[in-house]
């Protein structure tokens, strides 16, 4: 092996590690900056929706520096387990704490 293909395994190694990184950090600002959190709920036209994926290469930065919302996939709250995901778009809401506290009293 020659020191071309070397550098190369290295660098490779590293731009993949990194863009894992930069994966996880963009998963951790959608959980604490926009309260998506492993099966959150959202609302989005009056409908309430389970969040099954976070297309986090969706978000854009913004002009003050910060991101823009994910697109985002979800099942409806009223049959979780018989629907597919599907796409919620940007326009999501997350649920008030409080619909989701008298949602599972209610449960």
């Amino acid at each position: 092996m020659d020191y071309s293909d070397s550098v190369q395994k290295v660098l490779l190694r590293k731009i993949r590690k990194a863009e894992q990184d930069l994966l996880q950090l963009k998963l951790d600002y959608c959980r604490f900056i926009f309260g998506l959190t492993h099966r959150a709920r959202v609302q989005l036209d009056g409908q309430s929706y389970l969040v099954r994926s976070v297309d986090v290469e969706s978000m854009r930065h913004l002009d003050d520096g910060s991101f823009s919302k994910p697109v985002i996939a979800g099942v409806p709250l009223d049959s979780p387990d018989s629907s597919q995901a599907m796409d919620l778009g940007t326009d999501w809401q997350l649920e008030p704490s409080g619909a989701r506290a008298a949602a599972q009293g209610s449960a």
